[in-house]
């Protein structure tokens, strides 16, 4: 009883502490004002968009492929490809040569060896040509790389 009547008076004081603090009840009350249920948190989110196809052909479906397009492999809409750069001129610089290329919006790129584009890079650049490494097609890693030259009309030197 000795032990026990201690104990007692402690946990007695402290739940009296507790209580008697009026700084706490007013945090308490601030902090459960702030919470909100699962099923209010649920009904505040806006609803999943979902695609009916209605008959038609799934847009995201790669035609050639016949699996799904992921976004970075397949679009190459505005980027500089081996097929719609062309060949404006090459310039010689003390250590190589440097290809002057127009890419789809006329920009000019200045090319050096082993430069990539969005389907291959450029394999080599001599005087007259411009040898590009064509490493993708449509999007999709090719078997064997093939080589695409590119020249320059001799009244243009």
């Amino acid at each position: 009883m000795r032990k026990t009547l201690p104990l007692i008076m402690i946990l007695l004081l402290t739940g009296f502490m507790g209580f008697s603090a009026p700084g706490q009840e007013v945090q308490k009350t601030e902090q459960q004002e702030t919470v909100i249920s699962a099923q209010q948190a649920m009904t505040s989110i806006p609803p999943r968009a979902s695609y009916d196809p209605g008959g038609r052909r799934d847009p995201f479906k790669d035609l050639i492929g016949g699996g799904r397009v992921s976004g970075k492999a397949s679009s190459t809409d505005g980027q500089l490809t081996i097929d719609n750069a062309v060949l404006v001129g090459i310039v010689k610089t003390p250590k190589s040569f440097v290809a002057v290329v127009s890419g789809p919006q006329q920009f000019p790129y200045f090319l050096k060896i082993g430069d990539k584009l969005a389907d291959g890079y450029v394999f080599s650049i001599n005087d007259s040509q411009v040898i590009f490494r064509k490493t993708h097609e449509r999007g999709f890693p090719l078997m064997r790389p093939r080589n695409v030259v590119k020249e320059i009309n001799p009244e243009e030197r």
